[in-house]
């Protein structure tokens, strides 16, 4: 304690006498409490294998739950959070009156969460330490995809089906009927999807497969085999076959070891900023007033910001515009569904704000509530309430806060019984703490543990201010993170644009194994090319590490590895544009990928060299190879097979091109559809991603499509009335603009599509008539043909103007027959421009 407090000092001034006698007194009483209930070596236990997780530079997180609120853990170093600098309460973590075990959660990095384990097994013994079973149930999503396998129908349809069960954790079959009209339509529909729903109704809540517990340690003091029965799983790893309540009855000690990705996203940008700039920056060094920090997270620019990211909390952050740690903390606390649907939040910003007067019911109410400008957010200010004003004992108000989380009404009738006792002893108005009594129970069942949101509100205040102040290496670590997900990878791509933050495409001899820092750019990885696995990458690196650039295709298909480097891996390294340093067309190095890896071939060990080429250059020996001379793919094309090796679009987007009919039409994203007014029309640009082709009740076909746009997915509905009328557009990746309702619920949502038409059609459709200029001498007979040849096969509802110039430049204009009405499209503009040599005028 007496280490933590000299620290404190160093970064935030000196500490009263008082103070420290403060700290003294708290640590003393949980040390007492811990001893006499036994727990002193479940703390050492976890103070030692998170010492051995710091020593080793495995990211450990602040903290986590209540045990954020101990001194004692903070003098341990178990966690980073000060518990009497944000008044956090000992009792709500371990309280004498309530016997249960401690239970301290611990966040490792992800990527080494696995040294941790391997570690207290190597020193309690490995026979004395396991993970935890854990057993999955047929949900209610899972159980209509596993029936609808086992009566033979299509995994699309099953999937869809599937979707269409709302949002919610532990939703039954029953809920979703109930809230799905689709789903209560069924229960009339056909036969087999009345036997769907039956069999799965009755298979719903069974175990479906036993796996290991995400987090679940236990550790014993003798052989585990003697407490309990073992299981050796899919990849041989043990675990108990008793669940993780289970292994609590039995009294044996579990452990909860999280992987959490931020903190290998905070490491990762550490390490990236220390290599690019020479500066190595630490956590304790960022001061937690930021006013650049606290700009980005009142911006609601936090995509990648750890707890802030999701479209509502960039909503209330706009609103509430947090100016100080303590609001952040709150924002963490309040963005969930029952503050969020109680007002609560809004009542919250307005007091912030000064819309609304803060307002206290009683004086002693305002040093527990005026940092949440008099609102009650947090469970342990039920406590303190409680404890000042009716005389609880802080293991006393834990209790209150237990019974009001339960709300059982018996309960619930004595804590205010014994409440309005403690108020009348301290001589309050009894209609006023009855009020206040009122008030807890609202509230107070919407509290959140204080100590977990200052601890998650730590970690999302250091990612924001990593982002502000290091954007390029924040979005490299957070990229390199996030590779394995096609929609995080889009969403992270979408947000470096808007930083103005270039990304490079992969570079067989720039691209390291993730992405990384060039300047004031990213460069991709090259482990995020499709069927690129790690070993070939490793090859590619340390053959470049070891002899130098690639100097061409055929140089590098000489010199790596053939075992590791296929011919699948050199199409997506071509496709991406890893090779474009060589100035050769993608596509000449596509078609003449076979002659260079026969080429290549004459020398499998680039160590046994011939005596001839011992004496040339690479360059010379690469000057006799000659790509396939092929005209290079279409800009359209390129993007085509980026996408097909990456995943997504890098070098450009196909909806690039129509950027300005998008400006002028579209009315939203598919990242800002949450945050529309359900059931409101929008429309959205986007691509087809995928489709799915189903008939209904009546036999009619209609679909459900998957849309990309540069900011991420999601999905429409089309049904078939417009079905009929668009299913020739419903092409991958074909530009359209999409017309529908959104459909809002639990920060997700679709579309239910009302028209659908190409993009490129759409300025079109707002023109009413094309101008041709024709002087007074008009067109000669081979032109006028070759135009009627052109109007003709571009038929529409455009009328067909000819503005002829007379003599003294007077003007008159000829309307042709509407059976020339044509379709404005942009190459039947350019072709009428190049026959008459001048431009055409669009009337709208």
């Amino acid at each position: 304690l007496e280490k933590r407090l000299v620290r404190k000092e160093a970064l935030e001034g000196s500490i009263s006498a008082e103070l420290k006698n403060e700290y003294k007194k708290r640590l003393a009483y949980e040390l007492k409490t811990i001893n006499e209930m036994g727990f002193a070596g479940y703390f050492l236990i976890v103070a030692d294998f998170i010492d051995y997780a710091r020593k080793s530079g495995i990211p450990v997180g602040p903290g986590r739950g209540s045990a954020a609120g101990s001194l004692a853990a903070y003098a341990l170093k178990i966690t980073d959070i000060d518990p009497i600098k944000y008044d956090l309460l000992f009792e709500r973590f371990l309280n004498p009156g309530r016997i249960s075990m401690p239970d301290i959660d611990i966040d490792f990095c992800i990527k080494n969460r696995d040294r941790v384990i391997d570690y207290v097994s190597n020193k309690y013994g490995r026979e004395n330490v396991s993970q935890i079973i854990t057993f999955g149930k047929m949900k209610a999503r899972a159980v209509i995809r596993d029936v609808g396998r086992s009566l033979n129908m299509s995994y699309a349809e099953a999937d869809r089906i599937a979707k269409l069960i709302p949002e919610g954790i532990n939703i039954t079959l029953d809920e979703a009927v109930d809230a799905e009209p689709q789903l209560k339509a069924m229960e009339e529909g056909t036969d087999d999807e009345r036997r769907l729903l039956r069999i799965s109704r009755s298979l719903e809540g069974l175990t479906r497969h036993a796996s290991t517990h995400a987090s679940g340690i236990v550790i014993s003091d003798r052989p585990l085999v003697e407490y309990l029965p073992l299981f050796k799983g899919p990849n041989g790893e043990i675990m108990t076959q008793y669940t993780m309540d289970q292994v609590a009855q039995l009294g044996l000690i579990k452990f909860d070891f999280l992987g959490l990705k931020t903190l290998t996203v905070i490491q990762d940008t550490l390490n990236l900023i220390e290599k690019t700039t020479g500066q190595a920056v630490t956590l304790d060094e960022i001061k937690m007033g930021d006013s650049k920090t606290f700009q980005l997270i009142s911006s609601g620019k936090t995509t990648g910001v750890f707890q802030l990211e999701s479209a509502g909390m960039k909503e209330l952050l706009r609103n509430l515009k947090p100016g100080v740690f303590e609001d952040i903390v709150a924002s963490v606390a309040l963005y969930r569904p029952g503050p969020l649907g109680s007002n609560m939040v809004d009542d919250f910003i307005k007091r912030k704000h000064g819309e609304i007067k803060e307002t206290y019911l009683l004086p002693q109410l305002e040093a527990i509530l005026n940092e949440t400008y008099g609102v009650i957010v947090y469970q342990e200010q039920v406590m303190r309430i409680a404890q000042v004003l009716a005389n609880y004992t802080l293991a006393e108000a834990d209790l209150l806060r237990k019974v009001i989380s339960k709300k059982k009404a018996d309960e619930m009738a004595q804590q205010k019984e014994r409440f309005l006792a403690g108020t009348g002893q301290n001589g309050l108005n009894s209609n006023k703490a009855g009020h206040v009594f009122e008030l807890i129970e609202k509230f107070g069942g919407y509290g959140f543990n204080k100590s977990h949101s200052v601890a998650y509100a730590m970690i999302a205040y250091f990612t924001a201010y990593l982002k502000a102040h290091y954007p390029v290496q924040f979005m490299a670590a957070l990229l390199t993170e996030d590779m394995g997900s096609q929609d995080k990878t889009i969403k992270n791509i979408a947000e470096c644009k808007e930083m103005d933050i270039p990304i490079l495409p992969p570079d067989i001899n720039e691209s390291q194994v993730d992405f990384s820092v060039v300047g004031k750019s990213i460069r991709f990885g090259l482990a995020a090319v499709k069927n690129v696995g790690f070993k070939a990458v490793e090859a590619i690196v340390h053959e470049r590490e070891r002899r130098g650039p690639f100097i061409s295709l055929r140089d590098f298909c000489k010199r790596v590895d053939k075992s590791k480097v296929n011919k699948r891996v050199l199409e997506g390294l071509i496709q991406c544009g890893a090779f474009d340093f060589t100035g050769v067309f993608r596509s000449r190095l596509f078609a003449s990928l076979n002659d260079a890896i026969a080429f290549g071939g004459i020398s499998e060990d680039p160590n046994q060299l011939n005596m001839f080429n011992l004496f040339l250059s690479r360059k010379e020996e690469d000057s006799s190879f000659e790509p396939i001379d092929v005209d290079e793919w279409t800009d359209d094309e390129k993007l085509r097979k980026e996408k097909e090796s990456l995943g997504f679009y890098i070098t450009g987007h196909p909806l690039d091109r129509f950027a300005d009919v998008i400006d002028q039409f579209a009315t939203t994203t598919t990242q800002d559809l949450v945050r529309v007014k359900d059931k409101s029309t929008v429309k959205l640009a986007g691509l087809v991603n995928a489709i799915r082709i189903k008939r209904t009740r009546k036999g009619e076909k209609m679909a459900i499509i998957n849309v990309e746009d540069k900011k991420g997915f999601t999905q429409v509905v089309v049904f078939p009335d417009v079905f009929a009328r668009c299913a020739t557009l419903l092409n991958d990746d074909r530009p359209l603009l999409i017309t529908g309702d959104a459909e809002v619920s639990d920060n997700t949502a679709k579309i239910r599509a009302q028209d659908i038409v190409a993009l490129e059609t759409v300025k079109q459709r707002t023109i009413n008539s094309i101008v041709i200029p024709v002087s007074q001498g008009g067109l000669n007979r081979s032109s006028l043909m070759k135009l009627k040849d052109l109007i003709f096969r571009y038929p529409g509802e455009c009328q067909l103007k000819f503005r002829v110039t007379l003599d003294g430049n007077n003007q008159t204009t000829v309307i042709a027959h509407n059976r020339y009405n044509i379709m404005p499209e942009e190459n039947l503009i350019k072709e009428i421009e190049s026959l008459i040599g001048a431009k055409v005028i669009s009337e709208v």
